[in-house]
């Protein structure tokens, strides 16, 4: 094994036994600094030579079979590795910056599962989620940031639906990010004709019940993803909007009608992610603590749906109407006043501080 497929294999074990979520290299004039993000948190592992950093970034570029002589573009690419008999999925960004190539590897492993009850900070919504699977048909729409675990929540529910009910389910990802035995999974490939419009299509023709899309991004991925529901399917998807209103009005951008939106979806979440506050540390933990409680985290969910969702609709055809639910900065409030969460987690958060009236 040469010197730079030893620091490859050193940094990934590393990685993984940490508990590391992604490895970033980034370039500076003549060194180049590692960094690990757990959780929110991104701090420096270590800083290493730029002749080193350059054989790392073209050893990982080959290993996700990209192209290693192109570095004036970004390249993404995939792979998938075996630490201590756990199966690891490395998905690969590089970017071109001033000084040289930057490298992000997402770590993904496929073994890790999340049981429904250990998702959220609070038991009743996760209740409530699950008890939106028992439809027959329509969309529920999950929202929020990337890495909020959106991706987690849409896994987690697809399995409990499957173990109660033996329903036929299909995704529609770009990129799969954990593959698994009881799901069809198909990939989104460009450059093969199958986008989110076209894949949706023909996963259609396919006798699904249950759809999964990973993202509703433009109009024709909407209309196809609303038609589904209309359809007989229950539809799974994400969108990037702030809150659960939001993704309402996204629906609009997209030309889908308020009739449409009113006959199909079923409920909007909103979800954020936070780390449960350390017992012994109380805020921020140091590495030392991280390294043997593990990484405890857990989600916040704005829920919309019932008379709020109506009550929400209605508010878009222009009707002076009255409505309430628990947002996101209400809950997370909550959170600090039972001492989970930490004030730090609303630092920086653009979120409205009184209840939608």
């Amino acid at each position: 094994m040469s010197m730079v497929e030893h620091h490859a294999e050193g940094l990934i074990h590393d990685a993984v036994k940490k508990g590391v979520t992604d490895i970033h290299l980034i370039p500076k004039k003549t060194e180049c600094h590692i960094k690990y993000r757990i959780g929110s948190h991104l701090f420096t592992k270590t800083t290493i030579p730029k002749d080193l950093a350059v054989k790392l970034l073209s050893h990982f570029k080959f290993l996700a079979s990209m192209d290693i002589g192109e570095k004036r573009r970004p390249q993404s690419g995939s792979l998938m590795i075996s630490v201590n008999q756990v199966i690891i999925n490395l998905r690969l960004s590089t970017l071109p910056t001033h000084h040289d190539e930057s490298l992000v590897i997402r770590l993904l492993p496929q073994d890790e599962s999340y049981p429904l009850s250990e998702l959220s900070l609070f038991p009743n919504s996760t209740k409530t989620l699950l008890s939106f699977m028992t439809q027959i048909h329509g969309l529920i729409i999950f929202t929020g940031p990337t890495g909020s675990g959106k991706t987690t929540t849409l896994y987690s529910l697809l399995h409990a639906s499957i173990e109660r009910t033996h329903r036929n389910v299909i995704t529609l990802e770009d990129p799969i990010e954990k593959f698994t035995e009881n799901l069809l999974q198909v990939q989104v490939n460009e450059k093969a004709g199958i986008t989110y419009s076209t894949g949706l299509k023909a996963i259609l023709r396919h006798d699904p019940d249950i759809i999964m899309v990973g993202e509703i991004r433009d109009e024709e991925t909407a209309k196809i993803a609303i038609r589904a529901a209309l359809t007989g399917h229950l539809v799974l998807s994400t969108m990037h909007t702030k809150d659960t209103k939001g993704a309402i009005y996204r629906l609009l951008e997209f030309n889908v009608s308020l009739q449409e939106i009113e006959q199909t979806v079923i409920a909007v979440a909103a979800q954020r992610l936070f780390e449960v506050k350390c017992p012994f540390c109380n805020e921020q933990c140091s590495a030392l603590c991280r390294k043997w409680k593990g990484n405890r985290r857990v989600s916040v969910y704005e829920i919309l749906f019932g008379t709020s969702l109506k009550g929400v609709i209605d508010e878009a055809k222009g009707k002076d109407v009255t409505y309430s639910y628990p947002t996101l900065f209400q809950l997370v409030n909550k959170g600090i006043a039972l001492g989970y969460l930490s004030r730090k987690d609303l630092e920086g958060w653009e979120l409205e501080k009184t209840t939608t009236s």
